[in-house]
């Protein structure tokens, strides 16, 4: 760190063991509330908070309150108090400095900070500030800056009465400052290591290389045979493409009709709820590109989170260079536990890129992502939280449900909305409650934080870094469940927004079945059998199923007509007629019957809609999925960015209030 004197480093950084003395003058002092006597009984440590409270004039009523608060929840009065939004961060530290006597530092200038880049890391990865940081001052001396947020009054008081000496060169600074100004001297290395941790350590999971050179080898192969192949023997050559696609396209059906036979188990029953004492800090992880329309109702969804504040860590993560969602975010009074984190511009411009420059700035033991449009249950994180607590060491993430608050604003959003029932309602539990392999959804995983960094985190390289993150934990041998406490978002709702979030997804699900297929017997060997074959089905077959479609489709036809205006079917084409009509049939089918098994009978209202545009719809995946193809060829890192509006009814979506277990103040209204 740069600390010079090795006494004061060990008598500063251990502030907490020092004894704490009563303060006699405070105790005989006048008493101008005849009820104080009685709450310095029922809390004494108001003694050491009492000339604080009275010097930032705050009412005796809510000081009690917070203190009572604070013993609720573990902590200390000083982060309850911030974390009410009575006074600023800045107001109270001043304060906090002149009525210790010691000098207070508004503003710190980071090139004067003397902090190598291993310590100011793990200085930010503190949920507290208590040790000090050496500042090489202007004048030639050398102060430490020190942000006592979660230490006693009475013992940094001591500290200041029995080293006089020490106390000269110590200065209050607010924890908020004292943190940026520690972050600016990291950028350069949170930048690299977002860009670069995950291909510098684990190369063999990284995207930043899309193929690999067997790989790339057997795909120039295919590409000079395949055509020559339909030239010198064109009814060989598509019956055998024929049977390859026919049966990857079976196996997603097959699928499909698989998670028709499960039911949800039966809801436990409800846990008494906890003691917030026993709950870690939570940290809350949201990406934000050109999401200026959205902020306010995303801080509002995120405010109504049932977790106690001072546990609770948001970090808001932007491109630098976004002004827009930036100006939104600096207009909008912030509480204390959100953060605004700005990513430097360079490198791959990717979600997953923007989580793993952040995630070394979170300090919660448990991590959530969520999306800029998303409203989740407020009651999720305690779900979370209690699932974790229940399950084994080896379940380490968990899929909350994503339902579409917009499914009725158009036939795009509608079939959006049907088909994410089907996923998060049908096929995902039923994965969950197998133990195999379950691909993450692109928002609300909840992870063990210690398991997402032994993974390597997300990789920037790949545009869809959900599908590969849940390979990638399953590979390390952890699981992945499933919790009912959803998420709610609004789903594009014309072609125009929809085709590049699709094309999206699928370039991402070729780029992770290229990565771990790059040792397809090590793949095995890390999941099993079963879950090899369930990635297969889930990566490789939805994306051949999905490129396929419209061939077995025109196939179809073809046949058809030539079966009605020509001569009579030979055998072969007989044959291919047949498996493309069950191929087809059993695709529609398994999709709608899983559908309609998940729906509620509300939801089940105008499904005839759904059947009817169904074929349209898996028309759409396929173009987007040939779009994907192409855009793997030429542009493989480009994150085509998904435009979100505000969604009043997703916005509305929260608990009862006296559902809230740990509400601690009124909503804001922002």
């Amino acid at each position: 760190m740069g600390l010079a004197e090795p006494l004061l480093l060990e008598r500063v950084a251990f502030l907490d063991a020092l004894p704490l003395r009563e303060d006699r003058s405070q105790q005989d002092g006048p008493r101008t509330d005849g009820a104080l006597p009685l709450l310095l009984y029922l809390y004494p440590e108001l003694r050491e908070w009492l000339p604080m409270v009275r010097r930032l004039a705050i009412p005796l009523e809510e000081a009690t309150q917070l203190l009572a608060l604070a013993r609720k929840n573990g902590t200390c009065f000083q982060a309850e108090l911030l974390c009410s939004g009575l006074l600023g961060e800045a107001e109270f530290f001043r304060a906090l400095a002149h009525e210790l006597g010691l000098g207070y530092q508004a503003t710190i200038d980071p090139d004067r900070l003397i902090v190598n880049e291993a310590m100011a890391l793990s200085l930010l990865r503190r949920p507290s500030w208590h040790i000090p940081v050496k500042l090489d001052a202007a004048d030639g001396a050398t102060t430490y800056l020190i942000a006592p947020d979660r230490i006693g009054l009475g013992r940094m008081r001591a500290l200041v009465e029995r080293y006089p000496r020490i106390s000269g060169r110590l200065r209050i600074a607010a924890p908020g400052a004292l943190r940026r100004a520690v972050f600016e001297r990291v950028t350069p290395r949170l930048a690299q290591a977002a860009t670069g941790d995950l291909f510098d350590r684990r190369p063999e999971y990284s995207a930043r290389i899309v193929a690999n050179a067997w790989q790339g080898f057997l795909f120039g192969i295919a590409v000079v045979l395949f055509p020559a192949a339909i030239w010198i023997a064109p009814l060989e050559t598509w019956t055998i493409v024929h049977i390859i696609l026919s049966i990857f396209f079976l196996a997603c059906v097959g699928l499909r009709f698989a998670a028709l036979r499960f039911s949800l188990p039966s809801t436990p029953a409800a846990a008494p709820p906890p003691r917030p004492s026993d709950l870690p800090v939570y940290s809350v992880l949201v990406a934000l590109y050109d999401e200026a329309e959205v902020v306010p109702g995303l801080v509002r969804a995120l405010q109504r989170l049932d977790w106690p504040k001072t546990k609770l860590e948001i970090k808001l993560v932007c491109e630098a260079d976004d002004s827009a969602t930036l100006a939104a975010l600096d207009a909008l009074p912030l509480p204390w536990n959100m953060e605004v984190v700005r990513v430097p511009v360079g490198g791959p411009r990717t979600k997953p890129k923007a989580l793993a420059y952040a995630l070394p700035l979170a300090s919660g033991e448990f991590v959530v992502l969520y999306d800029a449009e998303d409203s989740p249950d407020p009651a999720q994180l305690l779900q979370a939280w209690q699932t974790f607590s229940r399950s084994a060491p080896e379940v380490v993430c968990l899929q909350a449900p994503l339902e579409i608050s917009n499914g009725s604003s158009g036939r795009v959003s509608r079939m959006f909305a049907f088909e994410y029932a089907t996923l998060f309602r049908g096929l995902l539990p039923w994965l969950s409650t197998r133990r195999l392999l379950l691909p993450l959804g692109g928002t609300s995983n909840h992870f063990r934080r210690s398991a997402l960094e032994e993974v390597g985190g997300w990789d920037p390289y790949n545009v869809t870094e959900d599908a590969d993150l849940g390979v990638r934990l399953a590979r390390f041998g952890y699981r992945t469940e499933t919790i009912g406490c959803p998420t709610y978002e609004a789903a594009p709702d014309t072609l125009r927004t929809w085709l590049p979030q699709r094309t999206r997804w699928f370039k991402g699900w070729i780029q992770t079945w290229l990565v771990h297929m790059r040792d397809p017997f090590r793949l095995i060997d890390d999941l099993g059998f079963g879950s090899f074959l369930i990635a297969q089905i889930l990566v490789a077959g939805m994306i051949l199923s999905a490129l396929a479609h419209p061939f077995l489709f025109l196939t179809g036809i073809v046949l058809a007509l030539d079966l009605t205006f020509g001569d009579p079917l030979s055998a072969w084409k007989t044959a291919l007629l047949g498996v493309d009509l069950v191929n087809i049939a059993c695709g529609y089918v398994s999709f709608l019957l899983l559908g309609w098994q998940v729906l509620g009978w509300r939801e089940r209202v105008g499904f005839w809609k759904i059947v009817l545009f169904t074929p349209v719809y898996w028309m759409m995946m396929s173009a987007a999925a040939w779009r994907a193809v192409w855009q793997l060829r030429s542009r493989p890192h480009l994150w085509e960015k998904t435009p979100h509006r505000p969604n009043a009814a997703a916005d509305e979506i929260r608990l009862p209030a006296d559902a809230m277990i740990f509400r601690t103040s009124p909503e804001p209204a922002l």
